[in-house]
């Protein structure tokens, strides 16, 4: 059954749907960006200069970089999905 967005409920399971779509990947992407992020201020705030032997500045940098193709991967995906149902859509009316 399609979803109708010209209905109130239509367009609130349209917005869950879209906010359904690559949640693994963003939500993955955004826990390694914070982690990430708190490592390389670890050193200043927290006085933290060795995890197991390693500087939590590479560990940080490593996590951020490491988030970064998980957010792009979340954000094509979910942008694929979005060009597929429009089309998807578009030819329902005809």
């Amino acid at each position: 059954m399609p979803i109708d967005p010209s209905t109130r409920t239509g367009r609130k399971a349209l917005r869950h749907e879209m906010r359904m779509v690559a949640v693994r990947p963003r939500r993955w992407g955004l826990w390694l960006l914070a982690i990430g992020a708190l490592l390389l201020i670890a050193p200043s705030a927290f006085g933290l200069h060795s995890l197991m032997g390693w500087s939590p500045v590479w560990l940080g940098l490593i996590a951020c970089i490491a988030a970064l193709p998980l957010l792009v991967a979340g954000a094509l995906l979910r942008r694929r999905y979005r060009r597929e149902r429009m089309m998807m859509r578009g030819s329902e009316r005809t």
